[in-house]
């Protein structure tokens, strides 16, 4: 028989389950049809990340991918990611049909190459070039992952599935510069990374 104190039982049970973090379904965010999680963990000591800012990607006219920054405390000035010496994660959520892996090396190498002098290059060219050999085509729905730990590296996956680590603060800081470096490949870009 139905009583108070089962109801009230109802009540607290429900409360409980909207109370509890565990239980609820992170936010998410959209940017031209991805959907993005507000916070992800990453690396072997579960670092909790925010989502500091996302967008899309642009060559000429076309959507390339929609990306996305992660950061343990949100920011609004490059200097400030460049300079934080804590994990971060960028995403790169590929809307177009495909990308040859030529034509990734080819925008890796033009935004290393835009934002170090020539002999800061040749001190990344062995790690570049490892960097680089990571990458296959993609296609429309693919997500290339690269995770920035202090204790291991720059971990490059993609859907899911670790490449490779390519090692060094001074090549991790080097491959966010390509997003948020004076000469960023996409000026839109950058700013919606920092959330402007």
């Amino acid at each position: 028989m139905w009583s108070v104190r089962n109801a009230l039982r109802v009540v607290l049970a429900a409360g409980v389950l909207v109370l509890c973090p565990g239980t609820q379904a992170a936010p998410a965010a959209e940017v031209s049809g991805v959907t993005l999680p507000e916070t992800v963990t990453v690396g072997s000591k579960g670092a909790r990340l925010l989502l500091n800012g996302a967008g899309v990607r642009k060559k000429l006219f076309v959507k390339v991918y929609v990306g996305a920054l992660y950061l343990d405390e949100k920011v609004s000035r490059a200097e400030e990611v460049l300079d934080n010496t804590g994990p971060k994660r960028v995403t790169m959520h590929f809307l177009y049909r495909e990308v040859s892996s030529e034509k990734l090396v080819r925008a890796w190498e033009e935004g290393f190459a835009a934002n170090r002098e020539k002999a800061e290059m040749e001190a990344l060219r062995d790690r570049l070039e490892k960097f680089n050999g990571l990458f296959p085509a993609v296609r429309r729905g693919d997500v290339i992952r690269l995770d920035i730990l202090p204790e291991r590296g720059t971990v490059v996956s993609l859907n899911g599935a670790e490449r490779g680590v390519v090692e060094g603060a001074d090549f991790s800081r080097a491959l966010l510069e390509v997003w948020l470096g004076g000469k960023p490949a996409d000026k839109g870009l950058k700013k919606a990374l920092l959330g402007l």
